[in-house]
């Protein structure tokens, strides 16, 4: 008769072929990534950039791009948590709909922390805070300096719970500013209002405010990574005058919650694989100043909880709501 340790030896030794077998098939048909927002952006790119590159490592299979855009990156957020969890339907996850957007809408249909599968980490993108060139600061102290002397300034964002209108708010909480939030419908309108210095502050993606940084239209004061980014030399974190701070777009993979085991480590093992290619990595780099992360699905798990956890006080503390 066998014991306990036998019996679960024998089972472990069994579930190892079934693991390879679930592995090599998958996936067995085209796989839907849904991208919760519009085409031609920042996230739609990303997920072109792994759509174009998944059937080689895929079985031959294709990966179809969906974009589902609206209130906030939920819509896509709903479907996908509603959606067969056999590994067909994808996500590009992201802050809004996958951290963030319970707290923002208390009315959404899933609960970010549970409702979703993590599979890869894919890329970080850095912000960068900047102003108006005719604003007469050239770093971070100077801007704390008019900051202080002009309480109630106008800063720009491009919607509520956007990962720059967070980061912003983050730095007005830790350095004890007072400034007033002007909301626009778009970056490009964002943009706008930092070129006529209709709002005085900003944090762009690097990728972004990159042509108005080289074109003198705009200064750039501090990048919201903990370290230094390469496309900006010589502009410092802020966390060099606000310690430990960090605020970043962020993509990767998931699906709906309770994906088979097997199927999300080959998902993440095509992820991996195609983020670790040259030609993407260098892709993702220079259009937009993105940091490829990669990793296991259990690490990727463990920052989208750290994102919630980071950033709930801070929405919660201002109030805000995404109607």
């Amino acid at each position: 008769m066998m014991n306990r340790r036998d019996l679960g030896l024998l089972a472990a030794a069994m579930a190892v072929p079934r693991l390879a077998r679930a592995q090599a098939a998958w996936p067995d048909r085209t796989v839907r990534l849904v991208v919760p927002f519009g085409a031609g952006g920042a996230s739609d790119t990303l997920a072109r950039t792994v759509a174009n590159a998944f059937a080689p490592l895929a079985n031959g299979q294709a990966m179809v791009v969906e974009n589902r855009g609206g209130a906030g990156g939920t819509i896509a957020g709903a479907f996908v948590a509603q959606a067969k969890p056999d590994g067909t339907t994808l996500m590009l996850a992201d802050l809004g709909a996958n951290a963030i957007a319970r707290e923002l809408q208390p009315s959404v249909p899933y609960d970010p922390a549970t409702a979703f599968t993590p599979i890869c980490h894919l890329v970080n993108l850095p912000l960068v805070l900047v102003v108006p060139a005719s604003l007469p600061v050239q770093d971070m102290a100077g801007f704390v300096a008019y900051a202080r002397a002009h309480p109630d300034m106008a800063y720009a964002h491009p919607g509520i719970g956007y990962s720059g209108h967070l980061a912003q708010e983050l730095m007005i909480r830790d350095l004890g500013l007072k400034m007033t939030p002007v909301p626009y419908r778009s970056g490009a309108e964002v943009a706008r209002s930092m070129l006529s210095a209709e709002t005085l502050s900003t944090f762009m993606t690097v990728s972004t405010a990159l042509p108005f940084i080289r074109e003198g239209k705009v200064k750039a004061l501090a990048v919201s990574s903990k370290g230094p980014v390469a496309l900006l030399p010589g502009v410092p974190p802020l966390a060099a005058t606000l310690p430990g701070f960090e605020a970043l777009v962020w993509n990767g993979i998931l699906g709906p919650a309770g994906m088979d085991p097997a199927v999300v480590a080959a998902a993440n093992r095509i992820c991996n694989a195609i983020m670790a290619d040259p030609a993407v990595a260098a892709s993702v780099r220079d259009r937009q100043a993105a940091d490829v992360v990669g990793g296991t699905p259990e690490q990727f798990g463990a920052f989208i909880q750290a994102e919630i956890a980071r950033w709930t006080p801070l929405i919660r503390g201002l109030g805000l709501r995404l109607e």
